[in-house]
């Protein structure tokens, strides 16, 4: 599943085509994804503009003309397709690329922007969705309300974390993968923090606070770790492992800087430290690490 860096990255290859324009036309193409889509779904969409494009965890939020909001999330295979106002024009709308992309299987979505460029929504496992949510019920939504300080913000604190970690029995790969206390931080990202901060995802997450409910050293180490792995995977376009690529189809390269992420067996890249990655599972997820120099 694409995790925050990858969403962030489809997010800025969006927005130059999404942001102060408006939906000519949108071919539905299924009535459902992983969920139904919104009643009269294409129809409500026609017209209107796209004022602003943010993410929130690894939601993408269109905030629309008319005080709707778009949200879409890419679940496990989701992904889109750009293709710019120029490209368009010249293949026009029955050759050449948008041809092949009208009979691709699983395009399900295609907006059609009054700027000439479309934007290609393909799903092969349909675990994706879109919603039309009112702006004034948006923090109130289901999936919303209970999402915790973005890793990014200037909430992710050392005194955050262990606040939220205080007297907590949990160990430390699933406290950062709970959503309620860190919006999209997922598998890959969790492990890369944990073992720039040197610490065993097997550690207690009562270890980031003190007896008062401080910010330990560990706290302190933690905090700037997952926004710093963080910004490198944005800056690298993500991780591509699977399905996932750019708005303009390039694949994301942080997945040849991962330390730990699926190295098991392998040497530590730490400089001096002599240990060899290890794979366990906790929470039905492989958790990779040095159990040499993460402690």
């Amino acid at each position: 599943m694409p995790e925050l860096p990858e969403v962030e990255t489809v997010r800025r290859g969006l927005e130059p085509v999404l942001v102060g324009h408006r939906f000519a036309r949108v071919e539905q193409r299924r009535a459902d994804l992983r969920f139904p889509l919104p009643h009269d779904f294409a129809a409500r969409l026609q017209g209107r503009k796209v004022q602003s494009l943010e993410r929130r965890a690894k939601y993408l939020l269109a905030h629309l003309s008319g005080a709707e909001v778009l949200v879409m999330h890419l679940g496990m295979t989701g992904r889109f397709t750009v293709q710019a106002p120029a490209a368009a024009k010249k293949q026009g709308e029955c050759g050449g690329i948008l041809a092949h992309q009208a009979g691709a299987k699983h395009d399900h979505i295609v907006f059609h922007m009054q700027s000439g460029a479309t934007i290609t929504y393909n799903d092969a496992r349909r675990f994706g969705f879109m919603l039309l949510v009112s702006e004034h019920e948006l923090c109130s939504h289901p999936l919303m309300r209970g999402l915790g300080v973005e890793p990014l913000g200037p909430k992710l604190t050392p005194e955050y974390l262990a606040r939220r970690a205080s007297g907590k029995a949990v160990d430390l790969k699933a406290f950062l993968s709970d959503q309620r206390i860190i919006a999209g931080l997922g598998n890959i990202y969790v492990c890369e923090a944990l073992f720039r901060a040197r610490h065993a995802p097997t550690r207690p997450a009562a270890s980031l606070a003190t007896k008062k409910g401080g910010a330990t050293e560990r706290a302190r180490r933690l905090a700037p770790a997952i926004r710093a792995v963080l910004k490198d995977a944005i800056a690298a376009g993500g991780s591509s492992l699977r399905d996932y690529r750019h708005a303009d189809g390039a694949l994301g390269t942080f997945q040849h800087a991962f330390a730990v992420y699926d190295r098991e067996e392998r040497p530590c890249l730490r400089p001096g430290c002599r240990g060899i990655v290890r794979r366990i599972v906790q929470g039905g997820r492989s958790t990779f690490f040095c159990p040499k120099c993460q402690r």
